[in-house]
């Protein structure tokens, strides 16, 4: 089992508080990830950060798919195209 390494002196008013329950592999992967030093917490904050990333990224990919595929954009993209000339003219 994983030691508690919360760390008290990083805790302001303004923060909020997690707590959850880790399953065996994902204890294991939190102990690589904090040894090199780095508090449980920092570790959290950054999966957070990258899974709000991650999502938003996948997001984008969706919309940019969706906007490929719609009839109006396409057109559109053409008409600028025509008005811009031959892109091998830049």
């Amino acid at each position: 089992m994983m030691e508690d390494r919360r760390v008290t002196s990083t805790y302001s008013d303004n923060m909020a508080v997690l707590t959850i329950e880790l399953d065996p592999t994902t204890e294991q992967i939190l102990a690589r990830l904090t040894a090199d030093g780095r508090s449980a917490t920092d570790v959290v904050r950054e999966a957070i950060r990258l899974a709000d990333r991650l999502r938003w990224l996948e997001q984008a990919r969706a919309d940019a798919e969706r906007l490929g595929k719609d009839p109006d954009d396409l057109a559109e993209v053409r008409a600028i195209r025509q008005e811009l000339g031959h892109p091998d003219a830049w």
